[in-house]
Formats: structure tokens, C-alpha cells, sequence
């Protein structure tokens, strides 16, 4: 079997040669191991660097396009390989390269199709109480949205059997970690979390460069891959926040006319009528959402039939 550890790199070569340096050239279960770095338009010497140390695969992205493109053009690449199995990991070297056997062992048990590593969150002294306290929340949303037991949602420490990297499409330019997972839990492939160590950090995160700003993106991209694939949950409840204060103003106006007191609740008519067909639109909504969910899961099946197929028939 071959194992490609993939690295999406963006400005990294200073800390590259340091982060390729504790990578493994050899894994229990694999025959072959190599190394892929994706160069997100870097204005430094990140792919030469990439290229002295032995990297055998180099893909250059035509300019910046953000962490999530190019975690998918690597995995693209991988694919086109023919990789068995894809490890990515981060090129800030925070995570600890020696936990990688530990993050492949589910996947050679035939126990899983796709491993997160799970940090320490709690220990990391350089994370805030914050933020150790947001990471705890988000992946808590995201263990329901995704109906899975991950246990560190915006950990880049993951490894993907080849089916498993096939069904995976992201659509967020910001970043590929809580999508996915929501994605793959959608489409009931089996995710394991393993604890893993980590480095201390050799620079700032990037894609936190705001708290407010990270808050606001990743619950934008839980969100949108949430309704892609539950669109009449989200519709359905915001149908019911409509629909039951209506049809309770509606019921409450025709006790007051059955009373005789019906003058002067002309407001409770206008209100419950309003509330009713803002309800029966937010249903219509869903209806078509649910639609287009279904139009995009086929949509899906057929480009992973492609890509299966691409392998097979290449001589």
C-alpha cells in the first residue's frame, strides 16, 4: 500500500525543513511512503524548499487561494498517485510527527475511514482559556451537526482511507476541517479520533488572526454544510417559529369572536395571517432545499463513480 503525507504550505519556508525533517520515510502497513507539499502561491522559496529536502511531489496553486483549496488540491493529487491512504498535516510542525502509526492504526484495522488527531486542547499552555473554551464548544457542535464522536473538530491532523478522500468536496475557501467532518458523517463514513501530542507553536495561527473573525467564519461554515445537508430541519424549525405564534393568534382571535368580543383584534387577524405564510414560505423553502440536496448528493455519487473509475482506467 502506498501512504502520501500531504502538507499545504503557504509562506512556510522557514519552518518547513524543520517540520519535514521529524516525518517518518517509512509506516508499519506501507509499502511505500512519500511526501507531498502544496504550495498556496507562496512569494517565498517554500517549494525549493520543499524540493531540497526530498519532497517527492510539489503542487503549485495560481496564487493564494486559502487553506481549504489547497488541502483539496493535494488530496486531488494524492488521489491521481494513487494513494491508498492520505495523511495531511500542518506545515507550522505542531503536530507531533511520532503520533502518525498511532493515526494510521484504525485505518489498517479496517476500523475506520477517516482519523483526526485529537490535541490535548485543555493542556496546550499557549491557548487561551478562550479559546480552549471555544474549541471545546465547537467541537461539541459539531460532534451533533456531523452525529459523529470526534472529539478535536479543527484538528489538520487527519489521515483518509482512498474512498474516504473520493466522497470528500469542499466548498468554504477558509478552511476544510469542520466541513469535512460534517460532510463525512453525512454520508456515514466511520471517523475515529486518537489523541496525539503536539509541538510547541513556531508562529502565530493564521487562520485565528482574530477571535470574533474565526468565531464568525466557523459558524458560517458549520452552518452552510449543516443546511446543505439537513435543509428540512433548519426550514422546518424556522417554519414552526413562524407557523405556531400564527395559528396561536388565529385560534385566540376566533375565541374572542365566538365570545363576542371579536372589535379591536383586528391586529391578532393581520399578525396571525403575516406569521402563517411567513411559515408556509420557510416550508416552501425546505421543501426546495431538500430538493437540491438530494439533486447534490446525486450529483456526488456520480463524481465519485468518476474518480474511482479514473484509476482503473489508466494503463
Amino acid at each position: 500500500m502506498k501512504l502520501i503525507i500531504q502538507i499545504p504550505c503557504y509562506n512556510e519556508a522557514r519552518i518547513l525543513a524543520q517540520t519535514l525533517a521529524a516525518l517518518p520515510r517509512q509506516a508499519p502497513g506501507f509499502a511505500q511512503v512519500e511526501w507531498l507539499v502544496v504550495d498556496d502561491g507562496s512569494t517565498d522559496d517554500t517549494a525549493s524548499v520543499a524540493r531540497e529536502r526530498g519532497v517527492e511531489h510539489v503542487v503549485r496553486m495560481n496564487g493564494n487561494q486559502g487553506l481549504a483549496r489547497a488541502f483539496m488540491a493535494g488530496l486531488q493529487a494524492a488521489l491521481d498517485l494513487g494513494a491508498d491512504v492520505i495523511l495531511n498535516t500542518d506545515a507550522d510542525n505542531q503536530y507531533h510527527a511520532g503520533d502518525i502509526p498511532a493515526l494510521l492504526a484504525p485505518i489498517l484495522a479496517g476500523q475506520a475511514d477517516i482519523v483526526i488527531g485529537a490535541r490535548p486542547v485543555q493542556e496546550i499552555r499557549h491557548f487561551s482559556p478562550l479559546k480552549r473554551l471555544l474549541q471545546g464548544i465547537g467541537s461539541g457542535i459539531v460532534r451533533r451537526l456531523s452525529r459523529t464522536t470526534v472529539q478535536d473538530a479543527p484538528s489538520g491532523f487527519r489521515a483518509f482511507t482512498r474512498n474516504a478522500a473520493l466522497r470528500l468536496n469542499v466548498f468554504n475557501s477558509y478552511s476544510y476541517t469542520l466541513e469535512t467532518i460534517i460532510q463525512a458523517g453525512n454520508a456515514n463514513l466511520r471517523i475515529a479520533s486518537v489523541p496525539v501530542r503536539v509541538n510547541p507553536p513556531t508562529r502565530p495561527s493564521r487562520l485565528m488572526k482574530s477571535m470574533g473573525g474565526y468565531i464568525l467564519r466557523s459558524v458560517s461554515a458549520m452552518a452552510g454544510a449543516y443546511v446543505v445537508y439537513r435543509p428540512v430541519r433548519i426550514f422546518g424549525l424556522l417554519s414552526a417559529v413562524f407557523l405556531l405564534p400564527g395559528i396561536f393568534l388565529a385560534i385566540r382571535y376566533l375565541v374572542f369572536m365566538l365570545t363576542g368580543s371579536g372589535r379591536g383584534h383586528v391586529q391578532s387577524v393581520i399578525a396571525a395571517g403575516v406569521l402563517v405564510l411567513g411559515g408556509i414560505f420557510m416550508l416552501a423553502i425546505g421543501i426546495l432545499a431538500h430538493l437540491l440536496a438530494m439533486n447534490r448528493r446525486l450529483l456526488e455519487e456520480l463524481r465519485y463513480l468518476e474518480r474511482s473509475s479514473a484509476r482503473d482506467q489508466r494503463p
